[in-house]
């Protein structure tokens, strides 16, 4: 099948990735799920033909220089992020099916803490879990919300731009890292300058893209960003590993006075062969920055479990609710929870 007839195939099926790789049929993820698509695998000049058809002839060369290549393409029905690469010396693909247009927070069926965080006028509101478990789209979402109630100016730093916003009562100005930005803390220093009231930033991967948001939203600015972390305790271990030992003590105090909540996240395949997430959520109280302060992360685990009253949620509440709703099975939440003991 031609790539037309490969995206329109993987959209009609409700796939959220494509697969494609020598040696292996193509592959659709479909609730969280590799479903084989063709009867026979792909040969190692079959799998290029497929990925090398994405790319232009200058796109091909860059290709060729570099081994990778990254891409945004999109057509009348939808984007895709593409990345194309070598694999034990064989190329091969794996395509993100994008969204069109941003989910609302109602559609994502999050707990209302997550809305009261997304109104926040200052501070950092952090989005964590693994690759791949919604962060992104939760972010947009949020984004959405103060654009559709609320008149402010939004800068988003992604690499690269998943979701794309309109303007409706807010304005949004999106930029994209090797685009638009060198990088995220350049973006981010520049967007600085740039008088915001929102920055969003795709992910913080380096100790001075950290530093910058942590000092931004101690001054005012409502920033948000999404962190690979496993669980809401690793939090300070995660965020501490990129800063030198000298800077320990200062990384401690910028969180404790700008951190507002942490949402992690589970997505977590349906009964009915869809994807929802379950969450657990920490509010910032006196007690949360005590720890951050002087303590290790995994006294914030007891902070969660008890703060319910705070609009707190532990993983095992959100993911116990969909078992009761009939929503996931029992093995989903078994495994999903052996995590979280």
């Amino acid at each position: 099948m031609d790539k037309e007839q490969l995206l329109q195939r993987a959209k009609s099926q409700k796939a959220t990735d494509i697969h494609i790789c020598a040696d292996a049929p193509i592959l659709f993820r479909v609730g969280g799920k590799l479903l084989p698509v063709t009867k026979k695998n792909l040969t190692a000049e079959q799998s290029k033909q497929i990925s090398l058809g994405f790319l232009t002839e200058e796109q091909k060369k860059q290709f060729e220089a570099k081994l990778d290549y990254d891409l945004m393409t999109a057509d009348e029905t939808g984007r895709y992020r593409i990345n194309i690469g070598y694999f034990d010396g064989k190329v091969g693909t794996t395509i993100r099916i994008l969204s069109t247009k941003p989910m609302t927070l109602k559609e994502l069926l999050l707990p209302a803490t997550v809305t009261k965080l997304a109104n926040k006028t200052k501070g950092l509101v952090l989005i964590t879990g693994s690759t791949s478990q919604g962060k992104t789209t939760t972010m947009a979402a949020m984004i959405d919300l103060l654009n559709e109630k609320s008149q402010k100016h939004i800068i988003t730093i992604e690499d690269p731009i998943e979701y794309l916003h309109k303007n409706n009562t807010s304005i949004i100005r999106q930029r994209e890292v090797g685009k638009d930005t060198k990088s995220f803390a350049t973006g981010l220093r520049a967007a600085l300058r740039q008088d915001p009231d929102v920055i969003a930033i795709g992910e913080m991967r380096d100790y001075e893209t950290i530093r910058i948001a942590l000092a931004a939203a101690e001054t005012g600015v409502l920033v948000f960003s999404t962190l690979h972390v496993i669980s809401v305790d690793k939090i300070l271990e995660r965020l501490l590993s990129y800063a030198p030992a000298s800077d320990e003590n200062q990384l401690r105090y910028l969180l404790a006075e700008s951190l507002q909540g942490i949402i992690h996240q589970e997505l977590l395949p349906t009964v009915d062969k869809k994807q929802r997430v379950a969450c657990e959520i920490l509010v910032v109280t006196t007690a949360v920055k005590n720890v951050i302060r002087r303590r290790g992360g995994y006294f914030l685990r007891g902070i969660v479990e008890t703060g319910q009253k705070q609009g707190m949620v532990t993983m095992t509440q959100s993911v116990n609710k969909l078992l009761e709703e009939g929503i996931i099975s029992e093995g989903v939440a078994k495994q999903v929870l052996a995590n979280y003991k």
